[in-house]
């Protein structure tokens, strides 16, 4: 088994080795484990406190023991992350060291160190939807009948249509010969995803989306790994694709229409394009498998601005 060391963001490893403040983060993996949390959500908050006691406590060599930590040892830290990363890395980081204490403090009845701090603040950064002319260009870019061509215009169809997580795009399942083809049902245009914590929810994709998945899944029925349950496969015969292969597939294709693209921007766009043409709020939350509100706010603020200049003519034309 191949393991992959985790890196910074300058390309060196990241200092992981907690010492004897381990067996309390081991505990904390289990605790996000029972809960339920995704893998990449435990992998991600243990890995950020496995460095911060790597690499602050340890290296200072002044805290032996979870207990001796002191809320200026967080306010370094982050100090120190935002001086060197983004704004919402450091955020990031913070939120899952308050995770940590918080459940450390009611589990070995402790002081917590951050149970006054505010996370750092991380300004407004809208992400782009697309342009007409982009995904036209996306398009043509996965144009042909080889099996490559047809997969990667059923991803990008896929994504451009609903708006899911690249996880859930990659844990979709199919199975041909099954009552409705796994959780792929084309003739009802309805895809089921596991979402955040195990959650299952139902999406719907476009005319347009059905049809590319269902020409990729015509080619795929003459893969060698046909037989395998998951959804997207690897050209050449290989086996099927994990969600950092459908990232490279999808970066893939912008560069060669010279489209700045990655799977999640597609979700950015699929909730402005849900409000810019009048679809609820509600069903929008639904539909992208969220449980707060503040969702909308986020992926809303994409082009929050152009939709409300196109509705000042609306609004305004009548007035006195």
């Amino acid at each position: 088994m191949t393991v992959t060391v985790p890196v910074t963001r300058s390309g060196q490893p990241k200092q992981l080795d907690a010492g004897g403040l381990q067996p309390e983060i081991s505990s904390f993996r289990l605790h996000l484990a029972a809960e339920g949390k995704a893998d990449k959500t435990v992998r991600t908050y243990t890995e950020a406190v496995q460095w911060f006691a790597a690499a602050r406590l340890r290296r200072r060599g002044s805290r032996g023991c979870w207990e001796e930590v002191k809320k200026r040892d967080v306010q370094e830290w982050v100090a120190w992350l935002m001086g060197r990363y983004s704004a919402a890395y450091a955020s990031n980081q913070y939120r899952a060291l308050q995770q940590f204490f918080k459940w450390l403090a009611a589990e070995e009845d402790i002081a917590d160190p951050m149970a006054r701090l505010k996370p750092p603040r991380v300004p407004d950064k809208p992400v782009p939807i697309f342009s007409g002319d982009e995904l036209s260009r996306l398009a043509r870019a996965c144009a042909g009948r080889g099996f490559a061509e047809r997969r990667d215009a059923a991803i990008i169809a896929v994504l451009e249509a609903t708006g899911i997580r690249l996880s859930e795009l990659a844990g979709i399942r199919y199975k041909p010969d099954g009552p409705r083809c796994g959780a792929v049902d084309l003739w009802h245009r309805e895809i089921t995803v596991h979402g955040k914590g195990g959650k299952s929810r139902t999406v719907k994709i476009s005319h347009d989306a059905a049809r590319s998945l269902d020409r990729y899944i015509r080619v795929r029925a003459r893969h060698t790994q046909a037989h395998r349950p998951q959804l997207w496969l690897g050209a050449g015969d290989r086996g099927p694709m994990t969600a950092s292969g459908i990232y490279q597939a999808v970066v893939r294709r912008g560069r060669q229409c010279g489209v700045e693209v990655f799977p999640h921007r597609f979700r950015h766009h699929f909730s402005h394009t849900w409000l810019d043409r009048g679809g609820a709020e509600g069903d929008l939350m639904e539909l992208n498998g969220w449980t707060s509100p503040q969702m909308l706010r986020r992926y809303g603020a994409s082009a929050r601005s152009a939709r409300a200049r196109r509705s000042y003519d609306r609004v305004m034309e009548n007035a006195p």
